[in-house]
C-alpha cells in the first residue's frame, strides 16, 4: 500500500505543466508546418536551418555590441522562429533524432550567450556597470535554467516548470531591444530567470524526496 501511495505521489510530482512554449507551438502549428514542409522539399536539412538561425543571431549580436540595439533586435526577431522550424522539419521527415535535439539545444544556448555577450560588450564600452552586471546575471540565470533541466534529466528527473523558460525570455528580450530599452529586459531576466532556476531546483528536490523510501524520509 505504501509503495502504491509513493508511486502516486511521484507521478503527481513528475507531471509536467503545459508551458507557454507548448501552447504557442500548438497554436501556430498550421503556419509552421507548411513552411517546414517547403524547406524540406527544397532539400534543406533541419540541422542546417538550426545553424543558419545561430548565424543570424550572431549577426544581430554584433549590432548589439556596436550600439545599434534596434537593428540587432529586429534581426534577432527574424531568427527566433527558426527554433520552431527545425524541429517541425525533423518531425515531418519522420526522423527526429537525439543528435538533432542535442544540436538544437546547444545552439539555443550559444544564441542566448551571443546576445548577452553583445549587450555586455555594449554596456562595458559605455562604462555602464549596472547594465553590465544585470546582463551578466541575466546570462547566468538563463544558462542555469537550461542546465538544471538537462542535469535533472541525466539523473532521471524532469523539470520544465518556472516563470522564465527560453520562450518567455525571448518574449521579453526582443521587444525591449527593438524599442532600444535593453536594460528593462536584462533586469527582468536577471531576476526572473534566477527565480526560475530556484523553482526547478526545488521541483527536482520534491521529485527526489518522493522517490525515497518511507524509512529514508523519517
Amino acid at each position: 500500500m505504501n509503495d502504491e501511495k509513493d508511486a502516486n505521489v511521484e507521478q503527481t510530482v513528475n507531471k509536467e505543466p503545459v508551458t507557454l512554449s507548448d501552447i504557442m507551438r500548438a497554436r501556430f502549428k498550421g503556419i509552421v508546418e507548411p513552411i517546414a514542409g517547403f524547406l524540406n522539399n527544397i532539400g534543406l536539412q533541419p540541422n542546417v536551418v538550426t545553424l543558419f538561425g545561430l548565424f543570424g543571431t550572431v549577426i544581430g549580436s554584433v549590432f548589439l555590441a556596436a550600439g545599434q540595439i534596434t537593428l540587432g533586435g529586429i534581426i534577432i526577431l527574424f531568427m527566433a522562429p527558426i527554433d520552431a522550424l527545425d524541429g517541425a522539419m525533423a518531425r515531418l521527415r519522420g526522423q527526429p533524432s537525439s543528435f538533432g535535439a542535442f544540436v538544437d539545444s546547444v545552439t539555443d544556448r550559444y544564441s542566448e550567450l551571443f546576445i548577452f555577450g553583445g549587450l555586455l560588450f555594449y554596456y562595458l564600452q559605455q562604462q555602464d556597470w549596472l547594465g553590465a552586471s544585470l546582463t551578466y546575471l541575466a546570462a547566468a540565470g538563463s544558462i542555469l535554467v537550461s542546465y538544471i533541466r538537462a542535469r535533472a534529466q541525466s539523473v532521471g528527473f524532469e523539470t520544465k516548470i518556472g516563470l522564465f523558460s527560453r520562450f518567455e525570455r525571448l518574449v521579453v528580450l526582443i521587444p525591449c531591444l527593438i524599442i532600444n530599452q535593453p536594460w528593462i529586459a536584462v533586469g527582468a531576466i536577471a531576476l526572473l530567470a534566477n527565480i526560475t532556476a530556484l523553482q526547478r531546483i526545488l521541483h527536482v528536490r520534491r521529485q527526489a524526496y518522493a522517490r525515497m523510501s518511507p524509512r529514508a524520509k523519517k
